[in-house]
Order: C-alpha cells, then structure tokens, then sequence
C-alpha cells in the first residue's frame, strides 16, 4: 500500500507549516506555541544564557585546546628574545650597569618593563604558567582517553570492505571436495597469525556466512605524542624549579692564589632562589700556572693565541689535593660545579712604600685586556700609609713599542718587553662611606691629578724590575720582576673563571631526549587498521583484504598489497599441501576413517 508524500514526511509539528517537503523537526516547521526556551519570537535560535559557571567552563576548554597550547609556546618564544638582547641581571649585573651608562633615559624604562630581569617577570612568568596549566590540560585527558582505547578491542569489520580507497580481493578456486568454510576459516586463521607476527593487535569477527580478522597497530603514534607533550612539561618542570637550585659566579684568580667556594671569595654571585649561600659545598682551587701559546711572528695568524690552559689544583674538604686543566669549552668538574674559563690576563706586582720606605702596598694587579695583543688597563688603589688616598690608573703592554706620536701600544700578546705607564691620583677614593666600588675603575671626581696629560710632571713608566718616586715626595712605586728567583715570567698571568651549577641540566636533557624520541613516534609511526575478510561462495572463497589510516598515509595501499600477497602466497602452500596430503593412499585411508 503506497502512502503520499505529506503522510511519508509525517504530520508532526511540521505540518503547520505547510511545506511537506521538511522535516517535521524542521525550524521553520515549529508552531509559535511549541518554540523551545532557545527560539526567539520570529523563529530565529538565540545562544542561551552562560551563568558564571559556564563562562569558567568555556575559558577551560579554551586554555587546555591545543591550539592554545601551541599559541603560548610561540609567545613564550617571543617574550625570551629579550633576555637575550638586554643584559639580564642574574647573568651579568655589570652589564645592567654599563646600560644604564650608556643609555640613562632608555635604561628605566625597561627596567620598568621588567626587560632586565626577563625570565622572572611578572609577564614571562604568567607565559609560563598558562603554557604549563594549558598542557597539563590537554595532556590528562588525551591519556585517559588513550589508555582506554590501547585496551579496547579493534573494531568490527566493515560490511563492504569494497567502499574504502585501499581495497584489493581475491578468488580462491576449491578442489573437489574441499570445504568452502574450512578454507575460509585456515584463511583468517593465517591472516590473523601474520597480521599479528607484524605488530597488529587482532581480533577475529564472524558474521552472515562471511569470516573475517581485524588488525590495528599505530598506538605508538598517539603514545609518542603524549610522550613529547609529557617530556615538554617536564622540562617547564626542571627549568623552573631546577633554576631555584642553580648558582653562578666569578671570580679572577692570579697565578699563585687559591680560591675558597665560599661567598665571600667571589667576586659576583647570582644564587637561585633555593639555594642558601651559606651552605655551599666547601673545596679550594689553587691556580699554578696559565699557559699560552703564541703564533709567532711573520707565520699564518702571528700573534694570536692557539691554547689557553689553566692549570689548577683542586681540594675537597678531608680529601687529597688534585690535579685539573681548564681550557675553553672544556670546563673541570669539581662537586658538581662546573668551572669555565672565560678570559685571561696579566696582573703586574705593584709594591707602593711611603716615604719612610714602608710597604703600604704589595699586591699582583689584575689588568683588563683592551685589544687583541693584550695592551691592559688597571687600577691600583691606596686608601692607607701615605699623607693622602692615593688611586693610579695604569697601561701595561706586554710587547711596547712607541708610536709615531710618542703614544705606546702592544705589537704582541706575549711578554717581549713589557712597559707599565702610571698616572697618580691623590684625594677621596669614596670607600670610607662604604659605598660598593668596582676594583676595575677609579671614580676621580674627588680627586686631584698629580702626573700625566694636564699636569707638571711626566706619566710614571716602568719595566719589571724598576722604582719610581712619587709626587710630592710621598713614597715610591716598584715593578716587581717576579722572575729574579729564575722561576716563572716577569709577570703573573690571571684567569677569569665563572662558576656554574646548574641543577636541572640533566633534567632537562633527559627530558629533551625524551621529547625527541616521542615527536619521532608521533610524526614517523603510521596509525593504521587492516581487515581480511574470506566468504564461502559455492566451490569458491572470496578473499578481501581493505586498510585505512588515520591521517595522511600514502604508503597504505602498498601495505594493503603488501599483505594480500604474502597472504596469498602462504594460503595457496597451505591449500597445495592439502591437496597432496588428501591425493596420498595415507590421506585417502584417512580421509575414508
């Protein structure tokens, strides 16, 4: 009995709207009476109203998508670049300082900004915390999600393997006698028993006559990728609690001078916010000797330096002392610190008497190297002994030689013939209010001049082994030539040494290698699912065999052939092997008991 197309469609709430070609459930097929809370007047749907929790709820999902995620890890990205173009002042507090010289109206601004401490800001902080929530957000659903679906079982194979893209079939052509379901049973049976020798997990489905196995394998791409986001946490983990762990430090140690890792030995400490600066693992290292070694003259690269070498010797406490070379990018281990050479330098031995012939100063001075050929600016301070402070800016070159202008200069970074030219200072050095000042510069806004350029008297100039007087007959100045025993060189050599532990390293390697290794998972590991289906038709078994993958796979169809083939093969050694067993007098005896 047919029916019209109106009684087809139904007579529901639809039908008020004349129209018998919509649905029932149709928008413009509501009467006004029975519109729901969401439609307004003229049948148009208006979003219901979110109360507080649901805008909470909202601004959850949107914070733990992986859009968002991806979009905080490229800020974050962004908002380190500054550290790394303004001088932070955890790493390199004198450079803060210097910027503020250089730049006294830019130089507050970003400090209000928060440009010199970048990386524990309030801003970079917030970064930080939301990319860490935001992961955390994704990561936990997604592997309770993954953890059901690894134990689920693979799914029901579909009734028309014929529908999808990858799809290959074939016939087998029976004996007489042979029976068509057992064929097709000894088929699924060894495609189940190759799919799973090739890592599928399998499970076999029959249904309507037709016998089938499916076979899934790829968890380890999904397994990877929450591996990689795992691992990214993790290093969020290391760098922000492990920093808090973290020290760094400087010190310039001379030749002959031991260091003590305590805090009053450094000349800068930058602690994380864990460690107590009280507490640092006692040892000492003495500095014996800094080689160098020199292209020479008139050959490729004269004058420059192929090898540094700092030569230490290094004591735990209660343990015996050892021996340990620092080079550059090849630091020493030392109680977990590590310890890197960061540059070097001469330190002349100044010896200051007043003039009764007291020594009011003796000390090796390290110099700052100014140019390549170590042509050095240094600072000798005298705050006692003599009639005032006394302060001296000096020059040392390791190879002097006089320039056209009467002006002297290094030719060479080794110790040649080397000159120490002295300028002297008399008046306030501005360390008796205790006001921090840098052992590298001379403040000589409260001081008088008394030698050099715009005074009466000439610039102190001296080569090791020689004294000069003093203005005003206030003492003199000695060179000291530390090579009159016939050890050593005429001058002490100096090692800049930063000190560095650095808690979350291996962490944070671990993690990285961790991460790795999962995004390899995640892009390289195919997700994919393989059906083989055998149907019984007459003296003949139809076999097909179908794959799909989740995502891009152009190497799919291959495995789909790949399979059918080896399948094939195995199956037609199976059958052949029957027919000679059933054709054999055993066979038919046994076929006939």
């Amino acid at each position: 009995m047919s029916r019209s197309p109106s009684e087809s469609r139904g007579t529901g709430r639809g039908s008020g709207s004349g129209d018998p070609l919509r649905p029932s459930d149709h928008i413009d097929g509501v009467a006004v009476g029975d519109r729901t809370p969401s439609e307004s007047d003229d049948g148009s749907i208006t979003q219901p109203a979110l109360g507080p929790l649901g805008w909470a709820r909202w601004a959850w999902r949107q914070l733990t998508s992986m859009r968002t995620a991806l979009v905080l890890l490229l800020l974050l990205a962004i908002a380190a670049v500054p550290g790394s173009i303004v001088p932070q002042r955890s790493a390199d507090p004198n450079g803060v300082t210097q910027y503020y010289t250089d730049n006294p109206d830019l130089a507050p601004v970003l400090d209000r900004l928060q440009l010199f401490d970048v990386y524990s800001s309030a801003w970079f902080s917030s970064i930080y915390i939301l990319l860490f929530v935001s992961l955390i957000g994704c990561v936990i659903p997604r592997t309770k999600h993954h953890w059901k679906a690894l134990r689920a079982r693979p799914p029901r194979t579909p009734a028309r393997l014929s529908r999808l893209d990858d799809h290959t079939e074939s016939f087998v052509e029976l004996a007489p006698g042979q029976d068509a379901a057992g064929v097709a049973g000894s088929a699924i049976d060894l495609a189940a028993a190759q799919l799973k020798r090739a890592g599928y997990r399998v499970e076999r489905y029959d249904a309507r006559g037709a016998l089938s196995v499916s076979a899934e394998r790829g968890y380890l791409r999904e397994t990877g990728n929450l591996v990689f986001h795992i691992a990214l946490i993790g290093v969020l983990i290391a760098v922000g609690l492990g920093g808090g762990f973290t020290y760094t430090g400087q010190r310039v140690v001379v030749e002959g001078t031991t260091f003590v890792n305590a805090l009053t030995d450094y000349s800068s400490f930058n602690p994380g916010r864990f460690v107590d600066p009280e507490r640092l693992t006692p040892y000492s290292m003495t500095l014996d000797s800094f080689d160098v070694t020199y292209q020479a003259p008139g050959t490729a690269g004269g004058g420059q330096a192929g090898d540094f070498a700092a030569h230490v010797t290094t004591q735990l406490s209660g343990q015996d002392p050892t021996d340990g070379v620092v080079r550059v990018n090849h630091p020493l281990t030392i109680a977990g610190d590590r310890v890197y050479l960061l540059g070097n330098g001469y330190a002349p031995t100044l010896t200051v008497r007043n003039a009764a012939g007291d020594v009011v100063f003796h000390d090796s001075v390290p110099f700052l190297p100014q140019d390549a050929n170590l042509t050095s600016l240094g600072v000798i301070k005298v705050p006692d002994g003599l009639p005032e402070q006394l302060g001296l800016v000096g020059f040392f070159y390791p190879t002097a030689q006089k320039l056209d202008s009467g002006a002297l200069t290094s030719v060479f970074g080794d110790l040649v013939y080397p000159t120490l030219t002295l300028n002297v200072y008399a008046g306030d050095l501005g360390i008796d209010d205790g006001t921090p000042r840098s052992v590298y510069t001379l403040d000589t806004s409260s001081m008088t001049k008394l030698t050099g350029m715009d005074t009466d008297a000439s610039s102190i100039e001296l080569v090791p082994g020689q004294s000069a007087q003093l203005p005003n007959g206030w003492g003199s100045v000695t060179f000291d030539d530390e090579s009159l025993d016939g050890e050593g060189a005429s001058v002490k050599r100096f090692a800049s040494l930063s000190i560095h532990r650095d808690a979350a390293g291996p962490w944070v390697l671990t993690f990285a290698i961790l991460s790795l290794a999962g995004l390899l998972a995640a892009l390289f590991v195919p997700r994919r699912r393989m059906w083989v289906k055998a149907t019984p038709d007459g003296n003949t078994v139809r076999i097909e065999y179908a794959g799909l993958a989740r995502g891009e796979d152009p190497a799919l169809r291959a495995a789909v052939e790949q399979v059918s083939q080896k399948h094939g093969d195995a199956l037609e050694t199976v059958l052949r092997a029957d027919r000679v067993r059933s054709q054999s007098p055993a066979g038919e005896a046994s076929d006939r008991a």
